[in-house]
């Protein structure tokens, strides 16, 4: 079914790590550690400034994908992992986007289910990946059926 799309991907859009956003997700995530707000907390640290919360990628922008065509119910979140090359500073620029990864299907008691695999990639202005966000999206067949109607 999404077979043809897999290595597809979006354009590269521009997000910046910025402090008040980073800020109120810490917060809405009931974080209080102080080195992703706190400017002397960050300058003290390791990393000499504040970071972002691990998964404070789920706010950017990663564009869209030309052609993938996903339905607007029916989708079952399976499974999101993160991978980072270094933390996300605050204040820095990243350029971001989305690519199909793979697409397969397995036999389950509830009939066959799709697994389409989307990896979301952060950049930093150089061109060097900064984090991987990768996820999973279940389809079930009833809508895998509805979709081909």
């Amino acid at each position: 079914m999404y077979q043809h799309d897999i290595g597809k991907r979006s354009a590269k859009v521009k997000n910046v790590v910025e402090r008040g956003a980073v800020k109120k997700f810490a917060e809405a995530i009931g974080d209080p550690n102080p080195i992703y707000w706190d400017e002397e907390t960050g300058k003290r640290s390791r990393y000499g400034r504040n970071i972002a919360p691990p998964t404070f990628p789920r706010v950017f922008d990663y564009g869209v994908i030309e052609g993938l065509k996903l339905p607007s119910k029916g989708l079952i979140h399976g499974e999101q992992r993160f991978h980072y090359e270094r933390p996300l500073f605050v204040g820095e620029e990243l350029y971001c986007y989305a690519e199909v990864k793979d697409y397969y299907e397995k036999q389950s008691s509830m009939g066959l289910l799709g697994f389409l695999v989307i990896a979301n990639n952060g950049e930093d202005a150089d061109g060097n990946l900064i984090f991987t966000s990768t996820s999973t999206i279940m389809i079930n067949e009833a809508v895998r059926k509805a979709m081909s109607v």
